[in-house]
């Protein structure tokens, strides 16, 4: 299984806009995160995780040339966003399958609603197949996923185990029933949005209480915003088999 880090950041990405913080302005390409997606291939399959607003250019710069199919963590903007520019997908491969909880599926009827039409139809509006996540396995591909269930303050979120690789994205609190499902992982991802606390995302002092719950071979820490500080110098401060992720970073598991 090969995982591609297509995005890194939080929600409005490194550089900010007009930011003139330190962190925005670096010239280290390890800095700079556009919104927060993977991509997870094996034995002929592809799929992303999210698909926020830089879905296209991630799609481009990766050279991915067909997906199977998009699972959503949750509903938010820099998470979905990025659902038009499935349309290649769809021209050349026909429909194209979304996976994400009821409450999810929703929201993009609701925001996409032109993809949804049954009369009427823009011709070319994309066509999909929704498939309704609950907190128990599924299978895609061949290779069954485990959802793992969090919350995003009050949100409901799901993270994703993949054989022995776990996804876990924008969580602040996470059960210890669903902690047993991943406990000695050999690759776990989480958020580790800055130093500060954050009412809805791990800071770094509890992304790295998470990671020792959890008791992986390796993690790496994802959506991170400028605040977090350079990749560089984070990244020295980390125990050993803890990494900074990046975009672009490409993981064989």
């Amino acid at each position: 299984m090969k995982v591609t880090f297509l995005g890194t950041g939080t929600s409005q990405g490194i550089p900010i806009i007009g930011s003139k913080h330190p962190v925005c302005l670096s010239s280290n390409s390890k800095d700079k995160r556009l919104r927060v997606s993977i991509l997870v291939e094996w034995e002929g399959n592809t799929y992303v995780v999210d698909c926020g607003p830089d879905f296209r250019y991630q799609m481009l710069r990766a050279g991915v040339e067909k997906i199977n199919g998009i699972l959503f963590t949750h509903e938010h903007t820099d998470h979905v966003m990025g659902l038009d520019d499935i349309r290649p997908f769809y021209f050349r491969q026909g429909d194209v399958s979304l996976y994400g909880h009821k409450r999810v599926l929703k929201s993009l009827k609701k925001r996409f609603d032109y993809v949804f039409k049954t009369k009427n139809r823009y011709p070319g509006a994309p066509s999909v197949i929704l498939n309704r996540i609950k907190n128990k396995p599924f299978e895609i591909g061949g290779l069954e996923v485990l959802p793992i269930n969090g919350r995003h303050a009050e949100l409901q979120v799901f993270g994703f185990k993949f054989n022995d690789f776990a996804y876990l994205t924008d969580m602040k609190t996470v059960k210890d029933k669903e902690v047993e499902k991943i406990k000695n992982v050999r690759v776990l991802v989480i958020n580790a949005l800055r130093i500060e606390p954050h009412r809805s995302h791990f800071n770094l002092e509890e992304a790295l209480e998470f990671i020792k719950r959890v008791n992986p071979e390796k993690a790496y820490l994802t959506h991170i915003s400028h605040l977090l500080g350079f990749h560089d110098e984070v990244e020295k401060t980390l125990p050993e088999n803890v990494f900074l992720a990046y975009d672009e970073l490409q993981l064989t598991i």
